[in-house]
C-alpha cells in the first residue's frame, strides 16, 4: 500500500517564522479570572501537561486547572459515559486519537483560535477540534545497556535486539500508536510486524511505564514518542534518542471545548494560547514536539528535517483500518486485550 505523506512535511519543510507573544483581548482574560478555573481531560502524559499547565500559569495564574489523565480508551469512555449521564465536567478534551473524537465532535461547542488560519486545513477533522499536540515518534535506548545502538526503524528487527531487549507499546494503546504501527506496515515494510515480532519485545500498555522501564534497564531499546522521553534525558537519565531517517510518524491530537462546559472563557483561554505560536514554540522547545503550523516557529531539538520527513497517516484509511489491523497486530504479537 502507498505511503501517505501528510502534513508534517509541508509545515517542516517550510520557512519558521519568529513565534510573536499571545496577547488575549482583555475581555476574555476578564472573563476567565472571574470564572478561576478549568477541568482539563487529556490522554497526553501526565508530566507533560503538567509542564504545559505550568507554562501557561506563569502567564495566566488566576486560572486553576484540574488535570485528568486517562489513556486513550479509558478517556473516551468516560466522555462518552459522562456524556450520556449529562454529567460531563470537563471544559477541555484533549486526545491523540482524531477518529475517536471525530465521532464525538457533536458534543463540542464551535471553536476557533485567533491564528485558525495558519494551520494547516489537513491538520483538522473537524472545525470544532483543534491540534494542540503534534507530537512524533523516535527511538531511544539506554546508553549504560546497548553498546551497538540501533540507527534505523528496521534495525529493531535484528536478531541481535532479540530476547526482551526492545519495549513496545501495545497497538491498542491510543491514537499515537496506531499511528506509529499503520506507518511500519505501510512505509517500512508488509511484514515489518512478524519480523519484529520475532524479537520477543516486552508490551507495555503506553509509553509512561515504557520510559520509566527504559531508564530503569527493564529494556534498553523503546520506540517512544518524543516527549515521553526528552524529559527523562533532560533529567540526567542514560538516554539518547533520535529520529530515524525512514520518516518520523505524527499524528495531531485533537482538542476541543464540550458544549457543557462550565468554564468555557478559561478554556478557550488556554486553547488560544496553547494554539497561538507562544504556545506551539513552547511545546517545540521545552517538550519536542512538532506542529501543525503551516508556518513553525523552529523544529524541535534533534529533529533534522532533511535528515528524516515526518509521516502523517491518510485519515480515511486512519479511520477505516482501524480495527481489522489493529486485530492483525495483536494477533501477530500474540497480545490479548
Amino acid at each position: 500500500m502507498a505511503s501517505a505523506v501528510g502534513i508534517g512535511a509541508a509545515a517542516i519543510t517550510r520557512r519558521s517564522v519568529a513565534a510573536q507573544p499571545f496577547t488575549p483581548s482583555a475581555g476574555l482574560v476578564e472573563a476567565a479570572r472571574k470564572e478561576g478555573k478549568m477541568i482539563y481531560y487529556t490522554a497526553s502524559f501526565t508530566e507533560v501537561e503538567q509542564e504545559v499547565i505550568n507554562a501557561f500559569n506563569k502567564r495566566f495564574p488566576f486560572v486553576r486547572v484540574e488535570m485528568v489523565r486517562a489513556s486513550g480508551g479509558q478517556l473516551i469512555t468516560r466522555v462518552k459515559t459522562e456524556a450520556a449521564a449529562g454529567k460531563l465536567v470537563a471544559d477541555v478534551v484533549d486526545h491523540s486519537d482524531r477518529g475517536l473524537m471525530k465521532a464525538l465532535e457533536h458534543l463540542f461547542q464551535d471553536y476557533a483560535p485567533p491564528n485558525a488560519s495558519d494551520y494547516l486545513p489537513s491538520a483538522l477533522v473537524s472545525p470544532r477540534l483543534w491540534p494542540r499536540l503534534t507530537p512524533g515518534w523516535s527511538i531511544a535506548y539506554n546508553t549504560e545497556l546497548v553498546k551497538n545502538p540501533p540507527k534505523t526503524w528496521m534495525d529493531l528487527t535484528k536478531p541481535e535486539y532479540a530476547k526482551g531487549q526492545i519495549g513496545q507499546v501495545i497497538g491498542p494503546s491510543g491514537g499515537t500508536t496506531w499511528t506509529r504501527i499503520m506507518f511500519e506496515r505501510q512505509v517500512l515494510a508488509e511484514d515489518y510486524w512478524k519480523r519484529q515480532a520475532a524479537t520477543k519485545p516486552a508490551l507495555y500498555p503506553s509509553g509512561a511505564p515504557l520510559s520509566d522501564a527504559l531508564v530503569r534497564g527493564e529494556v534498553s531499546i523503546a520506540p517512544l514518542i518524543y516527549n515521553a522521553i526528552l524529559p527523562k534525558k533532560r533529567d540526567g537519565a542514560p538516554v539518547e534518542i533520535f529520529f530515524p531517517p525512514e520518516g518520523v510518524p505524527i499524528v495531531p491530537y485533537a482538542t476541543g471545548i464540550p458544549k457543557t462546559s462550565a468554564n468555557p472563557n478559561a478554556a478557550r483561554l488556554f486553547l488560544d494560547w496553547s494554539l497561538s505560536p507562544e504556545g506551539q514554540a513552547f511545546t517545540i522547545k521545552d517538550q519536542g514536539n512538532l506542529t501543525s503550523l503551516k508556518e513553525p516557529p523552529f523544529n524541535p531539538e534533534g529533529f533534522d528535517p532533511k535528515v528524516a520527513k515526518v509521516w502523517v497517516p491518510d485519515f480515511k484509511q486512519f479511520v477505516e483500518l482501524h480495527d481489522k489491523w489493529l486485530e492483525e497486530w495483536n494477533t501477530v504479537y500474540g497480545y490479548r486485550q
